[in-house]
């Protein structure tokens, strides 16, 4: 059995051994994307490296490393009234009857079909942390506290739901 030689090969602990050292010290793998030339350009006022410009604006906009209390918040839209915003979490988009509306980057409104009551959700989570333990950190902490909001809300008595006007705006032929 011969040994593959090729960069795939080498494991992380193996000294690299010729050509141009790895920009990143955690695991990586080669994406190809088409951008469009303007995005392109704001890239290269972030950094001339595409690759590290690219992360800087991920892990500026996808911050894992912020508190509980900003990965799942209540931002009052006027006096006295405010929504749950939360963090990008695939856990939550799992849970099949709710809707994440993407309302600024990375900041997502929790939308529930009408008539479904707002305990629903706080059984879902429940469930959802019983049966199956969230693979990353950041993910059970936003289920952690957007299970604590949802419950300090629910008992006492300052949460109601409104609903939103979804519009379709794919258009159709015929």
């Amino acid at each position: 059995m011969r040994a593959n030689r090729g960069a795939s090969a080498r494991l992380p602990s193996q000294k690299h051994a010729g050509g141009r050292p790895p920009k990143f010290s955690e695991p990586r793998r080669a994406v190809t994307v088409t951008l469009p030339t303007r995005t392109l350009l704001q890239l290269a006022g972030v950094d001339k490296d595409r690759a590290r410009a690219i992360v800087k604006i991920t892990d500026a906009v996808v911050r894992t490393d912020l508190p509980p209390s900003k990965l799942v918040e209540v931002v009052e839209i006027e006096p006295g009234t405010g929504v749950i915003v939360v963090g990008p979490s695939n856990c939550l988009r799992r849970i099949p009857w709710l809707r994440l509306v993407e309302v600024a980057p990375a900041r997502y409104l929790l939308v529930l079909p009408t008539g479904t009551p707002v305990d629903s959700l706080e059984v879902a989570l429940v469930d959802f942390l019983d049966e199956s333990p969230p693979p990353e950190e950041c993910e059970r902490i936003i289920l952690e506290e957007l299970k604590r909001q949802i419950r300090r809300l629910r008992r006492g008595k300052k949460v109601s739901k409104a609903e939103l006007l979804f519009i379709d705006t794919q258009e159709r032929n015929g």
